[in-house]
């Protein structure tokens, strides 16, 4: 009976393990997952390790295919899309929600909190990636509906593997305006919440589809194929900038 138990525990590890080093962009887009090297990093076997990458496949953060591996998933165009189109449902009801039945005090701690985030720079992943998770969980907590608050934690997970990018220019820095949200959802009528955050959430999949341009084209050129040279994958994933 202890077996299940320790495998779960591990395989809980290697999950976490896996799923932090994508969000913090050590393990980028296209990067193939060597089980055997986290196996051996984290002084377990397989099978654990097996089942936290078939987690995080579920989650659609990895992907795979027999006989090639698996790889941190590059997303089409379509898979952002749907994913804003999701996520602009479950945001839009939560601060209309929030608008409605908000405290004083929650409001207040929003408004502290989005200035926040808005001050953080947005090259350390570490420190603006969970302050921006929290800042969408603080309006999902407000609303009152803990199904509605754990479904947009779920989209945020995905969303964050595609903030790792480096961004090279000042316009392809992530949606700011924060605090221009917020005064709306603290503030304004229920409906004039709701239209705010939709305008937010648009702005955020116009931002996320202009920076991920580049990996579009290299999921068009490369879908089926995942290279195992840590050469290949520098010049090809890596540094998608060189793609014209």
């Amino acid at each position: 009976m202890k077996e299940p138990v320790a495998t779960g525990s591990l395989a809980a590890e290697a999950y976490e393990f896996v799923k932090q080093r994508i969000l913090r962009g050590e393990l980028p887009m296209g990067q193939v997952i060597s089980r055997r090297k986290i196996a051996a990093e984290l002084g377990m076997s397989f099978l654990p390790v097996s089942e936290a990458l078939l987690r995080l496949e579920f989650e659609g953060l990895l992907e795979s295919r027999p006989r090639a591996g698996t790889r941190v998933r590059i997303p089409s165009r379509e898979d952002v899309r749907g994913h804003y189109i999701v996520r602009e449902a479950l945001e839009v009801q939560a601060a209309r929600l929030f608008a409605e039945v908000a405290t004083a005090d929650e409001r207040a701690e929003l408004q502290r909190f989005a200035a926040e985030v808005d001050g953080m720079p947005a090259s350390e992943h570490s420190m603006y990636l969970p302050a921006h998770e929290k800042l969408h969980h603080l309006i999902a907590e407000g609303a009152r509906c803990p199904a509605l608050s754990i479904a947009i934690e779920k989209t945020h997970a995905l969303a964050s593997t595609w903030y790792c990018i480096v961004r090279e220019t000042a316009d392809q820095m992530p949606v700011r305006g924060h605090e221009q949200l917020v005064d709306v959802l603290v503030n304004g009528r229920p409906d004039d919440a709701a239209e705010a955050m939709r305008d937010h959430v648009h702005r955020g999949m116009r931002n996320t589809i202009e920076r991920l341009k580049p990996f579009f084209r290299i999921r068009k050129a490369f879908g089926r194929t995942y290279f195992r040279s840590e050469k290949r994958q520098k010049q090809q994933l890596i540094n998608p900038s060189t793609w014209n």
